[in-house]
């Protein structure tokens, strides 16, 4: 049996679990009061019901959100009065992970104690390079030999992306400066 991941009809607002206890008391008021404001917006979207799990409501639409959209409903569930902001983090749409491969890296000694990049340096590398503006990474990157007589290294990274994986193939095929050498993604 296959199950299907969150659908993009989907918005995803972590918070406390206390905040989940009162923000789903008054639901059924909450799912029309924040209609009327998308109504008033002239959108399309409207919501069909909330649920909850252990730390997040999910808000459930007829149609795909657009960022106005989404801006909506994040402001409405903000200006609820018995919500402790503090304790709730940032509204988004589902996401799902994509690995990536960079190549072109010669395997050198960097520095004396190492004699290759280590993770922290291919992090520093990337948060530096405008290519990768709006891109999270989940973990660690891998920094890898491609084979033992090989002179090349593969890094490997796993970074948050959409269900459309739009910001993995906007990354992919380009090239990027590490030190001296030109990288491909």
């Amino acid at each position: 049996m296959t199950t299907k991941g969150p659908s993009r009809k989907q918005v995803i607002i972590p918070m406390s679990n206390d905040n989940i206890n009162k923000f789903m008391k008054d639901s059924s008021l909450y799912i029309a009061n924040i209609n009327q404001f998308l109504r008033n917006a002239k959108s399309e979207v409207l919501v069909d019901f909330i649920h909850s799990d252990i730390s997040s409501i999910t808000i459930v639409t007829n149609k795909v959100v657009v960022q106005s959209d989404l801006y909506i409903i994040k402001n409405y569930v903000k200006k609820v009065k018995d919500i402790d902001t503090v304790n709730m983090d940032i509204s988004r749409l589902p996401q799902s992970k994509s690995y990536l491969k960079i190549i072109g890296i010669l395997y050198f000694p960097h520095n004396l104690s190492n004699k290759y990049l280590t993770p922290s340096e291919v992090e520093s590398i990337i948060k530096q390079n405008q290519i990768f503006n709006n891109i999270v990474l989940i973990s660690k990157s891998h920094v890898i030999k491609v084979s033992p007589k090989s002179d090349m290294l593969i890094i490997w990274i796993d970074i948050w992306d959409v269900q459309s994986r739009s910001k993995a193939k906007s990354l992919i095929n380009r090239c990027f400066n590490v030190e001296r050498f030109i990288t491909t993604i």
